[in-house]
């Protein structure tokens, strides 16, 4: 099997430094330890975050590797810049507030060993509020090919901090588009349209640290003109059917307008398990 894969990060100045930590550790630990774990600092951080890396790098010089951006580029630009100066061909996206499971990377390393044309596995992913042990939903997702193809037209197919994926091929495809908003569902289904062979395995390999923060998200407008406008995007190049968009566009509308209180009802009793 080959061992040697890359963690990418990208750090914002509004993440907590105890997340960070959990965040870092968890991917130091995994059964098979990556051999580089490249961390965007996208613009100024706070003092209480440079501390945090300070002292990983200090500790791990040969696998903490930091670049810095003088501002914020957002998400997308960013991830671009550390899959560029990444010094391996299998990368693993890794959240700064999430947690990886230890043998999750070891898992999808295999997956990849079974198939050398798969170019993204992603993980089912359990979701938590307060504490990592206090699952409160799994979001799942399909996990062959032609299911995830499909799957892709209309909703994200993967849950993006769990995914590995091949340097090349996502940079074959232009890589992150310049968007604040749904970076990963245009990535990826650009990738699928364009021939990329993925999957998904049925399993949480990852904890995903759901809050306020992110249904206040969900709800904002930016974002759902953003999905919509990502599933327009893909019904003009003929990926996604007009009725796809359409369907896209009266939900997303319909989850806008909703109380908070409805939206995350709907999302635990239809979209999660």
């Amino acid at each position: 099997m080959n061992k040697k894969y890359s963690v990418l990060m990208s750090l914002y100045k509004k993440e907590k430094p105890e997340y960070l930590r959990l965040a870092i550790d968890s991917m130091i630990n995994q059964t098979i330890q990556p051999n580089e774990i490249i961390i965007v600092e996208d613009g100024p951080l706070t003092d209480e975050l440079y501390a945090v890396l300070d002292e990983y790098e200090t500790r791990d010089p040969q696998i903490i590797l930091r670049y810095k951006n003088q501002t914020n580029l957002g998400l997308g630009l960013a991830l671009n810049y550390g899959l560029r100066i990444s010094h391996n061909e299998l990368v693993a996206r890794m959240d700064t507030d999430d947690i990886s499971k230890p043998d999750r990377c070891e898992k999808q390393l295999s997956v990849f060993e079974s198939d050398p044309e798969l170019t993204v596995v992603g993980t089912w992913v359990d979701e938590f509020y307060t504490t990592p042990d206090k699952v409160i939903s799994t979001r799942v997702v399909p996990c062959k090919y032609e299911e995830i193809y499909e799957f892709a037209k209309k909703r994200s197919a993967f849950n993006h901090p769990s995914v590995m994926y091949r340097k090349s091929k996502v940079l074959e495809q232009g890589g992150y588009n310049d968007l604040r908003r749904n970076q990963d569902v245009d990535l990826f289904g650009r990738m699928l349209f364009n021939g990329c062979k993925a999957k998904n395995i049925g399993e949480s390999l990852l904890l995903f640290r759901s809050n306020n923060d992110l249904a206040k998200r969900r709800k904002s407008w930016s974002n759902t003109k953003s999905y919509i406008k990502t599933i327009k995007n893909f019904w003009e190049m003929g990926y996604s059917s007009f009725y796809d968009y359409i369907a896209i566009a009266a939900a997303q509308t319909s989850m806008f307008l909703m109380p908070v209180s409805l939206q995350r009802w709907i999302y635990k009793q239809f979209l999660r398990k």
